[in-house]
């Protein structure tokens, strides 16, 4: 079989991640594209026809999240891309562990104040959306992290990989009183932007993580894995730092990806450093 063969199959080349099989091409209305690899994204994507197909972990976090991209695409972001959503010829979102929008120029790009910037325009959007029930039901690595970051659940974290800070980090948290509401918890790394400068196209978001939180705090988390994992000065605390209870939200973010990281069986005591960097950034301001 020739390389296009291949490719037209959704075969992939030695050491590349599969790409969309024939029937999922199939449902999507795409049979006959030969995909196209879309590098510089998050996660492993394809372009088929102006299509663009990527796998899921979660299929009824993928459905959910179109869904909501529908709903929010139908009255529009301000200065925001979204990726809207295409259906199965049966009307799914998810086939057999694919979702599928139209395709979106752009890459993830280091621009990390410009993340936090789509943050805030992206929650002013979200403020219409009542709380999912997918919030409550989730019992996810990140939703145990989000609740114990909250002091809402106590949960079992490794020491060596987090546990102890957060731990160390915890007796500094207090109350706060900000408006919760649907947030983006998990954009750091997802955003799109068409150049690596200042550019005239939004950037895009491909999907939503939902949480009930502040946005102030979903802000947070975007500061903190810049910090952690993304190589933001230290000053893009400061710069931010007109956001209602700011410290407290920047010591929330942080908890939060502690959480994660402790309780992630992949991660390490070396892994862990980019999050002490950003604990000893943050706690400056506490």
């Amino acid at each position: 079989m020739t390389a296009v063969a291949a490719s037209s199959q959704g075969a992939a080349a030695p050491g590349e991640p599969e790409g969309p099989p024939v029937h999922v091409r199939t449902a999507f209305g795409v049979r006959d594209s030969v995909p196209r690899p879309r590098p510089h994204l998050p996660g492993p994507a394809w372009s088929c026809d102006g299509v663009l197909l990527r796998p899921v972990s979660d299929t009824v976090l993928a459905a959910w999240s179109a869904a909501t991209l529908e709903e929010l695409a139908s009255g529009g972001v301000d200065g925001v891309r979204l990726a809207r959503p295409v259906r199965a010829s049966d009307g799914r979102r998810v086939v057999s562990g694919w979702s599928a929008c139209h395709d979106v120029a752009g890459e993830v790009r280091p621009r990390h104040d410009d993340v936090v910037a789509v943050s805030l325009r992206l929650h002013r959007a979200t403020a219409r959306l009542s709380r999912p029930r997918l919030v409550d039901d989730r019992d996810d690595i990140l939703a145990r992290a989000d609740r114990a970051a909250f002091g809402e659940k106590q949960v079992p974290l490794d020491p060596e990989t987090g546990g102890d800070l957060f731990t160390e980090l915890a007796r500094r948290r207090v109350a706060t009183t900000l408006p919760l509401q649907l947030v983006h918890g998990d954009l750091f790394g997802t955003v799109l932007f068409e150049s690596a400068g200042e550019d005239q196209t939004p950037p895009a978001v491909l999907d939503v993580v939902p949480f009930w939180r502040p946005v102030e705090w979903a802000a947070a988390v975007v500061v903190v894995d810049a910090l952690a994992w993304g190589g933001a000065d230290a000053g893009i605390v400061t710069r931010w730092a007109h956001l209602d209870q700011w410290p407290q939200m920047l010591l929330t973010g942080l908890l939060f990806r502690l959480a994660v990281h402790a309780q992630h069986p992949a991660c390490t005591k070396e892994s862990l450093r980019g999050l002490e960097h950003a604990a000893r950034v943050i706690t400056e301001l506490l």
